[in-house]
């Protein structure tokens, strides 16, 4: 009689043998996708941007470090400008003989890099629309769009490094052996890919120690960092019989500081003498390039560029340079980070630079002399074709679909003011991607020179900076 007076929805049935409930599971879909409808709107947006713009621009598009990467690929081997990790990301992708995987894998790493940041911040606790929100500019910047769709080491860096991070910050609190390994070894590997990330291995050292994690934990961390750059370094004395990353630093230093370097006030020896440049430095231009074309003055060195010799001779100007002209290399650098808060995107360098990062009519090609390089590694490959209507929507999309720089600099305030209201809490969750963030606006404005494309990998880490709760990561997202 009880069980009889009982209401159906109230028996509670025995389990039953089988396959699961299909409509349970359904359910628990549904209430999931209900949870993330605002960011998964946002994902399914950046899906059918990044499909327009390999629609649009078949395969990929041209810069020119991008010849270089290729013929790393093709004849892998370090190189002597830049650190090879890049390249070797492109070898293990040649067996496939397509560019137009290169770019797909380009975009999936874009698209991981923003389902990356909200995953990491509903982990932590913050709300579903400011999660969602925070991952507008890693999926919708248009420009982070055209970056994924070259052939360039800058989406791989940025992946790489918020990888890092993400393994770093998802437990909560003081962080695992093995999560501390983990985070580190990414950053060796983003360090191979762009030697910006040098730094940051010292930046998570010294992160380590702040948060008390314990010195076996900071030790076992940079050891494992530096495992892919001892092996890389011992590659490249293997090749060029000296053991380091590359052979470029001095040279790039001496171009940062070729717009100021008055050799009056220096005095250089005789041998550094041919780096002087002719006229006052205040009639230099900051647009142009120092190191780079037939006429660059550190050729009257070493007519080949990128020798022992060139490259000591270089570094020594340089450092000349910035002792004797300290306040003119602080202001050269400052007005290069200034850029980074503009409003707009002015073009700079120079046109034909600037033109390379639009989704323009006309593209570039490669160089005359990486089209075997390219036919090697792509063997079916035709010269970028621009296929509208997708190019002439993601030309206008363009124009008004990034992140302003203005809005980026408020973001750095607004990360920078979190650290300090934190500092009994030694910076609170925020202090590593902050630091981390900034160093990579900072370092190529005091070691080289301004670009757009450096900007973007920093903006992820700067905006979890700036939201990222600090509070025990939660049971699920």
């Amino acid at each position: 009689m009880t069980e009889l007076s009982l209401r159906p929805e109230d028996r509670t049935p025995a389990p039953a043998a089988g396959p699961p409930d299909r409509r349970a599971a359904l359910r628990d879909v549904r209430a999931s996708a209900r949870r993330h409808r605002a960011f998964l709107g946002v994902l399914a947006a950046g899906v059918l941007l990044r499909l327009a713009v390999m629609a649009g621009y078949r395969s990929v598009m041209w810069f020119p470090d991008s010849d270089d990467y290729l013929s790393g690929a093709v004849n892998p081997n370090p190189g002597l400008v830049r650190p090879s990790g890049y390249s070797l990301f492109l070898w293990l992708l040649k067996p496939f003989h397509s560019l137009t995987l290169v770019a797909f894998a380009q975009h999936a790493m874009g698209v991981a890099t923003g389902v990356l940041l909200y995953a990491l911040l509903r982990r932590r606790g913050a709300p579903g629309w400011l999660a969602a929100l925070a991952a507008v500019p890693a999926l919708l910047d248009a420009w982070q769009l055209q970056l994924e769709h070259m052939v360039m080491s800058d989406t791989l860096f940025g992946f790489l490094v918020m990888s890092a991070l993400a393994l770093l910050l998802w437990p909560g609190g003081a962080p695992g052996l093995r999560w501390t390994v983990g985070a580190a070894v990414l950053l060796g590997l983003a360090t191979l890919t762009r030697s910006a990330g040098l730094p940051l291995l010292l930046l998570f050292g010294l992160y380590l120690l702040v948060r008390r994690t314990g010195w076996r934990h900071v030790l076992a961390a940079l050891a494992a960092g530096l495992v892919p750059l001892v092996a890389y370094s011992s590659w490249f004395a293997a090749h060029h019989g000296e053991f380091a990353m590359t052979r470029s630093t001095g040279v790039f230093l001496y171009g940062r500081v070729a717009p100021f370097a008055d050799c009056r006030a220096m005095r250089p020896p005789v041998d550094e003498m041919p780096l002087c440049l002719s006229g006052p430095p205040g009639g230099r231009s900051v647009y142009r390039s120092y190191i780079w074309g037939p006429d660059a003055a550190r050729h009257r060195v070493e007519a080949e560029g990128f020798g022992p010799q060139g490259e000591r001779l270089a570094r020594s100007f340089a450092l000349r340079a910035i002792m004797a002209q300290p306040g003119d290399y602080l202001r050269v650098a400052l007005t290069d980070i200034a850029r980074t808060f503009r409003w707009g995107h002015p073009q700079f360098p120079d046109g034909e630079t600037y033109h390379r990062y639009l989704f323009a009519p006309t593209v570039a090609s490669p160089g005359a002399k990486a089209e075997g390089y390219v036919r090697r590694y792509d063997s079916g490959y035709e010269p970028t074709r621009v296929v509208r209507p997708y190019a002439s929507f993601l030309g206008a999309y363009q124009r008004t679909a990034y992140l302003p720089g203005v809005v980026l600099g408020a973001i750095v305030v607004a990360g920078a003011a979190r650290i300090v209201r934190r500092r009994r809490r030694l910076g609170g969750a925020g202090l590593l991607p902050w630091s981390v963030g900034v160093t990579l606006l900072v370092v190529p404005a005091f070691t080289a020179q301004f670009d757009y494309r450096y900007v973007l990998p920093a903006v992820p880490l700067l905006i979890l900076a700036a939201v990222l709760p600090d509070r025990s990561p939660t049971i699920g997202p």
